[in-house]
């Protein structure tokens, strides 16, 4: 299991929780501003953190914590996966799981066995565009195949749209809106340049707050609620 970072607790976007957050190493994207660069360029340089003592420091924590954020890089990568859920719903605790949506099959599974309480859905760009964001192409069907479990599932969840400049513009949310249509809830946040992947990426000047208000204009034409995060 490639879980390669634990923090304790934390006040997160886990709505109205406070959670533990766990990372898992590796990505099936290398998106130039992600904010967690060497979980996806070279995850290896961190030790597996061990599954037991992982489980043993959520049993201390379980009584002034709610749930457990997983993250990444991309935690439905990973086989095991599944397992470490189980442990934790077992624990009592709730499971928010932040994906980028492009394992729709591990997502459905999840989700029938009632592993995940909310889901956090990474939607980077126009699904067309989704090759600017790896070194290979991303099928851009696999991810609105993602975004249709999501949206077909009984679990609480929100679509998150990081507002990059050059990836995040006007014209883009025609594509965005249409494979999220009927969306209960779509985030639109702030770009924060200081820790992108790619050195270039952290000179990027941030989209002004109003311009971040036309974006939730256009998409409240797709989305049940749009809200704006970050400012």
């Amino acid at each position: 299991m490639k879980i390669k970072g634990f923090q304790g607790t934390s006040l997160l976007d886990f709505p109205g929780r406070i959670a533990s957050l766990i990372f898992f190493g590796g990505c099936n994207l290398c998106c130039p501003f992600c904010h967690n660069p060497t979980l996806v360029l070279d995850p290896d340089q961190y030790p597996d953190y061990p599954l037991e003592d992982l489980l043993d420091e959520l049993r201390e924590r379980r009584t002034f914590i709610d749930g457990v954020v997983v993250s990444g890089g991309e935690p439905t990568l990973d086989r095991e996966l599944p397992l470490l859920l189980r442990e934790v719903k077992a624990l009592g605790l709730e499971v928010k799981l932040d994906s980028n949506g492009l394992a729709p099959a591990v997502l459905a599974k999840l989700f029938a066995e009632g592993l995940v309480d909310y889901l956090a859905l990474d939607l980077k760009t126009a699904p067309e565009r989704y090759g600017e964001l790896h070194r290979a192409p991303v099928d851009p069907a696999l991810l609105r195949r993602g975004i249709r479990v999501v949206l077909d599932a009984a679990v609480p969840y929100e679509i998150r749209t990081t507002c990059v400049p050059g990836l995040v513009e006007a014209p883009d949310f025609t594509s965005m809106g249409e494979a999220v249509a009927g969306a209960r809830h779509w985030v639109l946040q702030q770009y924060l340049p200081r820790y992108a992947l790619a050195e270039s990426w952290r000179a990027v000047v941030p989209h002004p707050p109003e311009r971040l208000a036309e974006f939730a204009r256009i998409a409240e034409g797709y989305a049940e609620r749009v809200s704006l995060r970050g400012l």
